[in-house]
């Protein structure tokens, strides 16, 4: 890959027997996918912080419990209806009444991922200023969608304390180049499939459907932590080399509350039969993660973005290497803007997020060009970052995406 080594000179002059004074700033750069020079941020954390405003911190527990309740009625007004009004309005039509619930459980995940980021807020003490009411509500949330609580408020946060960095992130950590080829010579039909669209077309839906699962139980995309069984890598599992010994009890909490869903979705099943928790729960479940790995993968992995080794992250350029995007009507008011501020949820996760557009804006002016946005329609770039971001490679401790699939600059 080609790198280069930028440098910026500034004189100054003073007068009389005062010495000219040459200031050399050296700024690192790297080649992106596409071709572009990236420029590594040479801000600090602290010029971003001192760029928001202080109300931008600001938590309201009535105004982030009344988004809680938003959500929740809205999942309790579609359950209601397309579960008593749908089978009367097609009575004569199987074909449409599955379409119709399908809908139904469309939108109840939409609400349920909602319902999911809110959660996410908890673990981050944005949703108030109390913790213990965060841990509750964030508890009782990602319990009811099968995601245990404080595992991921605990892996998550050594994820916001080092993204972008190739040892210490948690998830969506990218294969290096090496890692990469080495994992296609262990499979032929790999070798002899890389770059026909169909395999990452099933690759992106085997994500899509078991990615948070299969992260949740085997840690898949996180830290290898060699000779460790993926059982024992599990998000479930208190010893688990994810967490810190004193985290123990709070992950067995947190696998009791998966255990009471199950409960409440089996008397749901013996009150209400098979449909009802089908089409109210389970396909929304899926939906929900669904929604989660897509809104992470992208927020995480583009062909601009760069990756660290240990020797040039910093906690500020980490943070910079996150991309806001743009989810329309859903993504500001049934997401909750998780997707539009992200860069800046990592710069502050507690920041509430309806203060994050505000705080946005502001650090923007900070980050110049640093700063990533992408307005494309987001299932397109679904399918461009798929192709084109397989494994990151680099030489002087910025590592860019490359891909095997005749996309952008080729490796070395």
């Amino acid at each position: 890959m080609s790198e280069a080594q930028g440098k910026s000179t500034g004189v100054v002059s003073g007068a009389g027997s005062a010495t000219t004074s040459t200031v050399i700033s050296e700024t690192k750069t790297a080649i992106d996918t596409h071709g572009n020079t990236f420029k590594v941020p040479d801000y600090t954390i602290k010029d971003i912080l001192s760029a928001i405003p202080k109300t931008c911190y600001n938590r309201s527990l009535w105004w982030s419990l009344h988004y809680v309740v938003r959500d929740v009625a809205a999942i309790a007004v579609i359950g209601y209806v397309g579960t008593n009004y749908i089978p009367q309005w097609f009575p004569n039509s199987a074909l449409l009444r599955g379409a119709a619930y399908m809908i139904q459980s469309y939108l109840i995940g939409l609400f349920g991922f909602g319902l999911w980021i809110l959660a996410h807020e908890c673990g981050h003490s944005a949703f108030s200023d109390y913790n213990i009411v965060n841990d509750i509500v964030g508890w009782l949330l990602h319990s009811w969608w099968m995601v245990p609580y404080f595992s991921w408020k605990f892996s998550h946060s050594k994820h916001h304390k080092a993204t972008g960095h190739m040892t210490r992130d948690m998830v969506f950590v990218p294969y290096t180049k090496e890692e990469y080829l080495e994992m296609k010579k262990k499979s032929v039909l790999a070798e002899v499939l890389e770059e026909a669209p169909a395999v990452t077309l099933f690759n992106l839906i085997a994500q899509q459907i078991g990615g948070l699962q299969l992260y949740l139980a085997t840690n898949a995309t996180g830290q290898p932590y060699p000779g460790v069984s993926k059982f024992f890598k599990s998000h479930y599992w208190p010893k688990s080399p994810v967490f810190d010994a004193k985290d123990y009890w709070y992950i067995i909490l947190s696998d009791i509350g998966i255990l009471c869903t199950l409960g409440v979705n089996y008397l749901c099943y013996r009150a209400y039969g098979s449909h009802f928790v089908l089409i109210n729960w389970f396909l929304p479940w899926l939906w929900v993660n669904h929604w989660l790995v897509f809104v992470t993968f992208l927020q995480h992995t583009d062909p601009t973005m760069p990756h660290y080794d240990a020797g040039e992250w910093t906690f500020a350029k980490g943070a910079a290497a996150t991309i806001d995007r743009n989810f329309g009507f859903v993504g500001q008011h049934i997401f909750h803007d998780i997707i539009e501020t992200h860069v800046l949820h990592h710069y502050c996760s507690r920041i509430p997020f309806y203060n994050a557009r505000e705080a946005t804006t502001a650090i923007k002016k900070v980050m110049g060009e640093h700063y990533r946005y992408d307005g494309e329609n987001m299932w397109k770039s679904l399918w461009k970052v798929a192709r084109s971001c397989q494994y990151v490679d680099g030489s002087n401790g910025v590592k860019m995406f490359r891909n095997t699939n005749n996309i952008g600059v080729k490796s070395e």
